[in-house]
């Protein structure tokens, strides 16, 4: 049977609302979410048993256990009663907890393979619910497009698609986990009738950003503190000819910044780039 493949694109959070901590210990959260072109890319071959090789210059970060490739596969195994199997074969081009949903995207993209494999059995209802249950981010990676995002990320409304909107991604190469960063941000308990907002309604890549630059990171403060470096990255992003909004992507240690067009995105990477040869820095496409 042919090798089945998957783009497993980074995610980035062009808005991220903390609205409070709710009483089972999670965070009620308000996201604008997009996707880049860039990304993991996973394949996956018919196998009586689970595997996973990875290869990719992120490769050696990630954990030997616990990826989460592998929970999708159990994920998927119990809602069609079978074994989890499957030979997958991850080429990791992503920073590992970098805040652009890595990990989440590999297993969103192992869901989509799996349902391609067995000709679609699981309804997408009950794929995304399953997809909740492996980590907060999975359901909007699973979607793997532009959405607003509420409660802990299980709730999406999906955006029409827009035009691509240019932007570049800097990472100091240094890992930052999301736990101590909400930690750090202290969030106070959430108001009693707390109700989420009204999905915002946007038809272009234009509406996209002027919403993005009304809203806020909440986690960028947190952040910033427990990695300094944060804080010169964004500095530096926002100092590029042509930059129209930088800010840190969920809970970082990635920014992103966001241009006018392809042109002047590429020309900042290559600026930033040869500037700190230590940073990763990519030119992308968001939508």
């Amino acid at each position: 049977m042919a090798k089945l493949t998957d783009h497993a694109a980074a995610k980035v959070n062009l808005t991220l609302e903390v609205k409070g901590k709710r009483f089972d210990g999670y965070h009620e959260v308000e996201s604008l979410v997009v996707f880049a072109d860039y990304g993991d890319t996973l394949s996956f071959m018919p196998s009586a048993a689970f595997s996973l090789s990875v290869d990719g210059p992120f490769a050696a970060a990630l954990e030997s256990s616990g990826n989460l490739i592998e929970k999708a596969a159990r994920a998927f195994a119990d809602l069609i009663g079978e074994p989890p199997g499957g030979a997958f074969h991850l080429t990791k081009r992503l920073p590992v907890e970098a805040g652009v949903g890595g990990g989440s995207a590999d297993a969103g993209a192992a869901l989509r393979l799996l349902q391609r494999h067995y000709g679609s059995p699981v309804p997408m209802a009950e794929l995304a619910a399953a997809a909740r249950g492996i980590g907060a981010d999975v359901p909007v990676c699973l979607a793997s497009s532009a959405a607003f995002m509420t409660g802990i990320g299980e709730t999406l409304y999906p955006l029409p698609r827009v035009e691509p909107i240019p932007a570049i991604l800097v990472n100091p190469m240094e890992r930052l986990a999301t736990a101590p960063v909400f930690r750090d941000l202290a969030a106070a308990r959430l108001s009693a009738g707390f109700s989420p907002a009204e999905p915002a309604r946007l038809a272009t890549s234009g509406e996209v950003v002027a919403f993005a630059a009304e809203k806020s990171n909440d986690l960028e403060p947190p952040a910033c503190r427990l990695k300094p470096v944060i804080a010169e990255i964004l500095r530096t992003l926002e100092a590029l000819p042509g930059a129209l909004l930088a800010r840190l992507s969920g809970s970082g240690p990635t920014c992103f910044a966001i241009f006018g067009d392809m042109q002047a995105a590429e020309s900042a990477a290559r600026t930033v780039a040869g500037r700190y040869s230590g940073w990763w820095v990519r030119p992308v496409k968001l939508r």
